[in-house]
């Protein structure tokens, strides 16, 4: 799939995890490709709240280095990166609902959506699922 074709995208937080998880290395292979791919194409994207999980995550799982980490949230801060506001909060809280979603999962939705995404990247929802016209595709799979 070339650069051109890739459709705007949105990272959960454990895509970028596996890909500094050498434990799973054809999961580390599939994220840094996907993370390649989309850097190249100025089609992906994250929020505020991947940004952090990521550093907790990395820092904590993975006892990846805290400058290494940094470095690579201002690699990650090169997706268009969607920053919430109460009215996300209050349309996450809604998803919630609808959609019987912890909040955080109808948070990261709203995120997508508010990025114009059409593709959330995520092993934590159901794969080929649409939510709200967003498609959820386990890259992993």
């Amino acid at each position: 799939m070339s650069a051109d074709s890739l459709p705007r995208s949105f990272f959960d937080t454990n895509v970028l995890i596996y890909a500094d998880d050498g434990a799973s290395p054809d999961k580390q292979r599939k994220a840094l490709d996907l993370i390649k791919k989309h850097l190249r194409g100025r089609t992906g994207a994250v929020s505020i709240q991947i940004l952090q999980e990521y550093f907790v995550a990395a820092e904590k799982k993975l006892s990846v280095d805290a400058d290494l980490i940094r470095r690579k949230v201002e690699v990650y801060s090169r997706f268009h990166v969607a920053e919430p506001r109460v009215t996300d909060i209050l349309a996450a809280i809604d998803f919630h609902r609808l959609h019987r979603l912890s909040f955080w999962d109808a948070l990261v939705l709203r995120m997508a959506k508010q990025a114009a995404c059409t593709v959330l990247l995520t092993e934590d929802l159901n794969h080929g699922q649409i939510i709200d016209g967003l498609r959820i595709v386990n890259p992993f799979l």
